[in-house]
């Protein structure tokens, strides 16, 4: 989670009609930034046409918002705008194209050495050009409608990733292997994460207990939670657990917490992550959490941050998930023997 300067949370981000919202400001930015990629493209429209990249062969492919993009037929140059997605890159071996990250992607380790072009929510557009990337690969989870547009009118290709289940993520894996022109890593790693998946959920078609109710925590203030409609929704369904916030409007709903008493899931969900820790610490020491169930049942479940990227973890996060829910739940390696 990053916090900008007045202590708001500058992470999540849900689609609306015509534009990305900030789930923890409802409200859209100003126009500047826009105003920024217009002038941008302005001045690169002026360039002579001797001085621009001469036009490579090129092919359209329609990304996971259902746009239209026209690419170049070979990938050599890629830049991720969302951490999920350098994520991605590396695990299909493809790190030597990767010539621009995020200051948030951090992982494996490697990509902090990466050329960084901003902040996931406000990249350097003028960073982006200089880099000149065949494709942008963007999170309509992560990134903004303005970067998309701003991005677009500098025209530089900007292909968008949009997962909403665990399935979802296994086919991001596949589009970006097959834009990158490296289908069969795409198709072998995607296969291997599919089989681990159907594996988990034949150990857990053999255990008796019923599906505990859970309610994820994605931030505590304001206080939101998991909503249906997403990818982190349907990850803790397949940990063998019942979301109690999936019926709730919207993807990242706020709540009172008053209502999450209300809820009284069996187990609370929170990734591991720097603000967190500090926050919701003693929580049998605190009103009104400790009138939980969960609480006061020590039932509390600290799980893998990486359960919030769309990437290839998130399937060995969904394994960790379902042991700590299912404790007599056979391991992977006992139940493959």
């Amino acid at each position: 989670m990053r916090l900008n300067s007045r202590g708001r949370e500058l992470r999540f981000f849900v689609f609306a009609p015509g534009r990305w919202w900030n789930v923890l400001t409802d409200r859209p930015k100003t126009n500047s930034f826009a105003l920024a990629g217009l002038l941008l493209a302005a001045s690169w429209l002026c360039t002579p046409a001797s001085a621009r990249t001469i036009e490579q062969p090129s092919r359209t492919v329609v990304d996971e918002t259902g746009r239209v993009v026209r690419v170049p037929t070979r990938i050599e140059r890629i830049i991720t705008l969302a951490p999920s997605l350098t994520e991605i890159v590396y695990a299909l071996g493809l790190e030597d194209r990767l010539v621009g990250v995020t200051n948030q992607c951090d992982y494996p380790p490697a990509a902090q050495q990466k050329q960084r072009v901003g902040d996931v929510i406000n990249p350097n557009l003028e960073m982006i050009v200089e880099l000149k990337p065949d494709v942008v690969l963007g999170s309509k989870v992560d990134n903004l409608s303005k970067t998309v547009e701003a991005i677009k009118h500098l025209g530089v290709p900007l292909y968008g990733l949009y997962p909403t289940t665990v399935q979802g993520v296994l086919d991001s894996i596949r589009h970006i292997a097959e834009l990158a022109g490296v289908a069969e890593r795409g198709a072998a790693l995607a296969g291997r994460l599919q089989a681990q998946l159907r594996e988990l959920q034949t150990r857990l078609e053999q255990t008796s207990t019923a599906k505990p109710r859970l309610l994820f925590v994605v931030w505590v203030d304001p206080l939101i939670v998991v909503g249906g409609g997403t990818f982190l929704s349907d990850a803790l369904t397949q940990a063998g657990g019942i979301s109690v916030s999936a019926g709730l409007r919207g993807n990242w709903p706020r709540l009172s917490l008053e209502e999450v008493v209300e809820l009284d899931p069996d187990f609370l969900v929170l990734p591991r992550s720097h603000g967190l820790n500090t926050r919701m610490a003693n929580l049998n020491q605190r009103k009104p959490w400790n009138r939980l169930r969960a609480v006061r049942q020590n039932r509390v479940i600290w799980i893998d941050a990486a359960i919030e990227r769309p990437g290839p973890r998130i399937v060995a996060v969904i394994e960790q998930l379902a042991q700590a829910l299912h404790p007599q739940l056979a391991p992977a390696e006992v139940a493959a023997q």
